[in-house]
Parts: structure tokens; C-alpha cells; sequence
């Protein structure tokens, strides 16, 4: 779902190596950011933590973002989606280096090993965490896959916010502390923002080529100068959240985030400032440290006494 940061590929490139660029492990925090902070919540307020379930969540997360990612490799070589002119990570299908079928199959394995530790995470979340992986894979698998793709509309940058964010926070702090809290609901959301900022700045890189393919991501839809504006919007509202959040979880500790600010205004300065181009690909891999500093902040405030 979240596409991977700057990589090049050389004609020495070994099989290993494309498998690894194929992943895009470089943004894997990106599921793991919600997950941890979801885990320092639920130590915070509830006072325990289940380590292994959360662990296993941060595992299948990670997995189901890798499937997305594989997925996404090969159905849109299959679709034509990346031609010559592509600007954006390379693709290790339409480069030829990895077979489209070998590399779906790989997605698939990702999806079902992320089911399979699902079973686990069940035995301790129980029915809730049965909806919540199911419609995780379901809406990893149509993201690239289907009729109509998520990532061919306008609601990616949504679909992240959801999963990406509350739905991971939320999620976590339920198998952490077999319970529900308000203030993971601002926390994902101010997680999510981050995630949706990766995806749209990906979609601005992109637009041209998309448009080609028949897409019509949010960034199309909204043009070059409001996608900066919405960037801008996305990466430092989180800190606007910071207040609610503070108050639903009844601590200011959590104001230490604010140290991620000038990182966060300077990335937006950047994006309004950057061309279209592959210079944008170092700041979408910006904006996925960006937030990983924002979640590494959270969970300091939330844990330090």
C-alpha cells in the first residue's frame, strides 16, 4: 500500500536484492509506528501489555504491508501501469528482474502468513481481532487487485488513515490490554496523517504517469498546488492532535512529540518548494521518518515517569 523509498537497480542486481527492493522495506515503519504506539498506550493507562501479542501484530502488519507492496509490483506490470517513463522506485517486474506470477505468489504467502499469525492473535483478542485482520488482508489484496483498485481512486490516502492508523493503534491496544480507549482513536488518527502524507506525496510523484493509466488518485483529482497544500496539511496536523490526545490520555508527557515540529514544517517547505520529479522520492522516505520520530516521541512522553 505505501510504496517504497529511493532505490536504484544495477544490471548486477542478484535475485536477493530485487526480492528485497520488491518489498520496499525502507517505509516498513510505517507499520510498526502504530503498533508501538498502541502498545505504549495500553501500558500507560491500562497498566499492562501483552508482549507476545503484540509482537505477533507487529509482524503481521509488517507482512500484510509487504503483500501490498508485492501485490502492487506485479498487477500493475500487468496492467501497463509502469512504463519507461516511471520517476518513482523501480519495479522489479517491469524491469524484468522478477516474474509477475512468482512475485504475486510471494504476495499471497505474505497475506496468508499474516493470517496464520491472525489465528494466534485471536486466541487473545478474540471475534474483534477476527474483523479487523480479515478486513485488513481483504483491503490489502483489493488496494492493487480487482475490478476497480483502491490505489486507481481517490480514497487511498482514507484507507490509510484507517488501517494505517486507527485500526493498527487501536487494534494493538485491544490485544495489549483486552480493552478500548478514546485516546487510541486520536492517536491513530495522528499516525495515519503521516501514512497518508507517504502515500500522497507518492501520488504526486506520480501523477503524470498514473493519469496515463486511467488513475484518478487524490492527487490528480486535486492538482499540483492543492496536493502541496494537503501535504502541508496532513504532516502537521498530527501536532494539532497533540492537545486532544494529551487530555484523552491524561498525561502532557505526550507533548515531548512536539520536538518532531520544525522536522515536520520543514519537510512541508520542502514539498511546496520541490519540482516534480525524483527529488520527491527523498521526501517521501523523509516523511516515513518524520513520523517514526513522532511515534519514537509518543511512546517516550507515555513511558517516562
Amino acid at each position: 500500500m505505501i510504496k517504497g523509498s529511493p532505490a536504484t537497480v544495477s544490471k548486477g542486481t542478484s535475485c536477493a536484492q530485487a526480492w528485497i527492493q520488491a518489498a520496499r522495506p525502507l517505509t516498513l515503519s510505517l507499520s510498526i509506528a502504530p503498533v508501538a504506539v498502541g502498545a505504549c498506550l495500553a501500558l500507560a493507562e491500562a497498566g499492562r501489555v501483552r508482549i507476545g501479542a503484540v509482537a505477533g501484530a507487529a509482524l503481521a502488519s509488517g507482512l500484510i504491508q509487504i503483500g501490498t507492496n508485492l501485490y502492487n509490483d506485479a498487477a500493475d506490470h500487468a496492467r501497463g501501469a509502469d512504463g519507461p517513463g516511471r520517476i518513482g522506485p523501480p519495479r522489479m517486474t517491469a524491469m524484468g528482474l522478477l516474474k509477475g506470477a512468482e512475485v504475486a505468489r510471494a504476495a499471497i504467502a505474505a497475506f496468508g502468513l499474516a493470517a496464520l499469525l491472525g489465528v494466534g492473535l485471536i486466541v487473545v483478542g478474540g471475534w474483534p481481532i477476527v474483523a479487523l485482520g480479515l478486513v485488513s488482508l481483504v483491503c490489502g489484496f483489493v488496494y492493487s487487485g480487482g475490478p476497480l483498485p483502491i490505489s486507481h481512486t481517490p480514497l487511498g490516502e482514507a484507507l490509510v488513515v484507517l488501517f494505517f492508523g486507527v485500526a493498527a493503534v487501536a487494534g494493538t491496544y485491544w490485544l495489549a490490554a483486552d480493552a478500548f480507549a478514546p485516546a487510541t482513536v486520536v492517536a491513530g488518527v495522528a499516525i495515519g496523517l503521516f501514512a497518508a502524507a507517504v502515500l500522497l506525496a507518492n501520488n504526486h510523484r506520480d501523477r503524470a504517469e498514473d493519469a496515463r493509466a486511467g488513475r484518478r488518485t487524490l492527487a490528480i483529482l486535486l492538482g499540483p498546488r492543492a496536493t502541496r497544500a494537503v501535504y502541508a496539511a496532513l504532516i502537521l496536523a498530527p501536532f494539532g492532535l497533540l492537545v486532544p490526545l494529551a487530555q484523552a490520555a491524561q498525561t502532557s508527557r505526550i507533548y515531548f512529540a512536539f520536538l518532531a515540529f520544525p522536522l515536520a514544517a520543514y519537510q512541508a517547505v520542502r514539498f511546496a518548494r520541490e519540482p516534480i520529479g525524483r527529488g520527491l522520492n527523498a521526501i517521501l522516505a523523509a516523511t516515513a521518518r518524520t513520523q517514526a520520530l513522532y511515534a519514537a516521541l509518543l511512546c517516550f512522553g507515555l513511558l517516562w515517569r
